[in-house]
């Protein structure tokens, strides 16, 4: 599962993570001298905004080399770029900070952040298991852009980056130099970009027309791959290990640092210098 309806399901776990943590807060409050539930509640909020800001400064530090490469990528956080351990102490620090002229708040809004955190262990934690249980990697006829038919198992033994695509999505069209250049710096990842739907003549209008030199692009003009994946939207990239497993998806635009960050903590890999005559 990458998503649900139109939202990454990153984004709805994080949600739901923070309304369990806010209706513990506001029905601990209640009970309260005076019940002041909707101040324990703007607290709390207050409080996640601050430690999601921390988490995001922090992730964006620890990749900032990926970073200076693409500075307007620091504000796309749709690439789900945070850091629990750099968020968490500091929305404990705010909520103690901000409750130390209203001392009964502060056990309430601490319980909230403690919920809302084990909340998103226990969804990420599902989530997890969810794809340990997914289906394989999918045995689908596909054809390289010079019509010769193909499967993704030809790329079987060695980790996979399945990017699903189409020329007229404009995130699309965005995140294209981004495994162009992904392509260069990790020899030792395939990176499979299936095109969803559309045929030879717009795709190779496309890859000229942005001077792009992308390894492994296929044609799925039926969009089974979409379907048999349980992708919603796209663009969707899903992370499968040399064996066939999916350990990761990531719907929406991918950025240099999310995709870097991605590769690092599930295939243990860490970029190279690009060949020579090639952009950084």
């Amino acid at each position: 599962m990458n998503s649900l309806g139109p939202f990454p399901i990153s984004a709805v776990i994080v949600a739901l993570s923070l309304l369990a943590g806010w209706l513990l807060v506001r029905a601990w409050a209640r009970r309260l001298p005076d019940s002041p539930h909707k101040v324990a509640g703007a607290r709390f909020i207050d409080a996640a905004l601050v430690g999601l800001l921390a988490a995001r400064l922090g992730f964006v530090v620890g990749w900032w080399p990926e970073y200076v490469a693409a500075p307007m990528s620091i504000i796309a956080i749709g690439d789900g770029g945070f850091l629990w351990w750099v968020g968490l102490p500091a929305a404990v620090g705010f909520a103690w900070w901000r409750s130390a002229g209203a001392r009964p708040l502060r056990r309430p809004v601490l319980a909230g952040i403690a919920t809302g955190m084990l909340a998103w262990l226990a969804f990420t934690g599902s989530l997890a298991l969810l794809q340990r249980s997914a289906p394989p990697l999918p045995d689908i006829a596909l054809a390289t852009l010079d019509g010769r038919p193909t499967t993704l198992d030809a790329h079987a033994g060695q980790p996979i980056v399945l990017n699903l695509w189409a020329t007229w999505c404009p995130p699309c069209r965005r995140e294209m130099p981004v495994l162009e250049d992904a392509q260069a710096r990790y020899p030792g990842v395939a990176f499979v970009l299936v095109n969803q739907g559309e045929g030879r003549a717009e795709i190779d209008a496309f890859l000229q027309e942005q001077s792009l030199a992308l390894e492994h692009v296929l044609l799925d003009p039926h969009s089974q791959t979409m379907r048999d994946t349980g992708a919603r939207a796209l663009p969707t990239t899903l992370f499968f290990s040399a064996d066939g497993r999916l350990v990761d998806t990531h719907m929406g635009e991918l950025t240099r640092a999310s995709l870097a960050s991605t590769l690092h903590r599930r295939f243990g890999v860490a970029a190279q210098a690009p060949p020579t005559g090639r952009s950084p």
